[in-house]
Parts: C-alpha cells; sequence; structure tokens
C-alpha cells in the first residue's frame, strides 16, 4: 500500500538528489502529487539496503502516475558511487567528476578495452575501465576525437618497467602530434596534454619491454 501522500513541486527531486530547495526558486518545475513509497525494497547483491541521504537519515522512493522513482544518493550511497550536485550546471553528477569528455563518450578500438578489476585497478584506486597492455611489444591505441575537441588530456602509467617510444600522431594525416618519449614506473599516472583540433582519429603508440605493461584510464583521460 502506498502511504504519506506527497504534494511536491518536484521539490520531491530534493529527496531524490539530496540539495536544498531553495535551488529551484524561479525554475521550469511543474507541480505533481505524488506518494512516498515506503513498502518497496531495495536490494543490492541480494541484500535489502538502506537508502539514506547525506545526513544519513532514511529516505523513501517515490511513486508518480504509476512510475517509482529511487533517490538517487540513496542509491549511490547503496552502491558505493560518488555523487553530487552541480547547480550551475543543473546536473547530477554519478561517479568520477571529468574536467572535459571522457575517452569512452567517443568511438575508440577496443584492442585492450578492459573492464576486469584487476586490470583497471591502479595504485589501489579502480578506474573501472582502462586500455591495458601487458606483454612485450608496440601496442597502438586508437581513439575518435572526430574534429569535436581542441585538447586531448591522456593519462598513462608504465607497469613494472618504463614505457619508451611513446608517440601521438593524426591517424587520417599522418601527422605526429607529440613525442612523448619515456614514461617511467616512478611518474606514476602522467598526464599527457596534446593539441587535437580539426583532428578525427589520434593513435597512441608506446614500447612495452618484456615483463612491463601500460595502463591508460578511459574516464580520467579526457578531451577539451
Amino acid at each position: 500500500m502506498l502511504n504519506k501522500k506527497l504534494i511536491a513541486s518536484v521539490a520531491g527531486l530534493s529527496l531524490l538528489v539530496g540539495v536544498g530547495t531553495g535551488v529551484y526558486a524561479g525554475s521550469n518545475l511543474q507541480e505533481i502529487k505524488a506518494y512516498l513509497n515506503g513498502d518497496l525494497k531495495v536490494r543490492v547483491n541480494g541484500t535489502v539496503a538502506q537508502l539514506n541521504d547525506e545526513q544519513g537519515s532514511a529516505i523513501l522512493p517515490i511513486t508518480y502516475n504509476g512510475s517509482t522513482y529511487l533517490p538517487v544518493r540513496g542509491v549511490a550511497n547503496a552502491l558505493s558511487v560518488a555523487v553530487d550536485y552541480n547547480e550551475a550546471n543543473q546536473e547530477v553528477i554519478l561517479g568520477e567528476k571529468v574536467d572535459g569528455t571522457p575517452l569512452n563518450a567517443e568511438k575508440f578500438n577496443n584492442y585492450m578495452y578492459t573492464k576486469d578489476p584487476a586490470q583497471t585497478t591502479y595504485n589501489n584506486k579502480n578506474y573501472k575501465e582502462a586500455f591495458y597492455y601487458h606483454e612485450s611489444g608496440g601496442p597502438t591505441i586508437i581513439i575518435t576525437p572526430d574534429k569535436k575537441y581542441q585538447k586531448l588530456h591522456l593519462k598513462m602509467a608504465a607497469i613494472d618497467k618504463e614505457l619508451t617510444g611513446i608517440k601521438i600522431h593524426d591517424l587520417d594525416n599522418n601527422v605526429l602530434l607529440k613525442d612523448v618519449g619515456t614514461i617511467a614506473t616512478k611518474d606514476g599516472l602522467k598526464e599527457i596534454v596534446v593539441d587535437i583540433g580539426n583532428v578525427k582519429t589520434v593513435t597512441i603508440e608506446a614500447q612495452v619491454k618484456d615483463g612491463g605493461g601500460l595502463f591508460v584510464p578511459l574516464i580520467d583521460s579526457y578531451y577539451k
């Protein structure tokens, strides 16, 4: 049974997101009649989860017009996913904050692409998606900014042994965009900034020594 009738000018969104209702003054919102649904349970990996707001107080799902809406912050907390609200842009942000467009938002060659936590974890942080290569050779990563961006902010780390011969090219015009040279293991996750204005396809080449590898996180690497 539905309980606790709620009248909301989508101030119900303050329950869903966890932001103050003051940000809605003068916004283009439609008033609705909805219900707090105290009977609905949410299971996470087989266990019933308590949905809480930022202060740790229990919050309930909302049922409106035959559909039930879960509180974003409560679900994010239950799944251990970061959540934030950008008032200026009116955006709910789930997961890592990126100052640009992540590489995985555009086309890329899935050679070396992985979601395996054993390969997406670097320095005890799981980056969720990555390019990972751990054998000797000269792997090439291909990404497609498609002439939409001006800069590539590439994060790359050398695993176990240094990476050499790192070069970034404009594939379509056969132009060298940046000769990075070498990344040592002590450099950690190194940021490489490359001008990619009017570039459609980018290749990233490196030489991997026997016993070494490379790591490139897709979400923390981004276009601007």
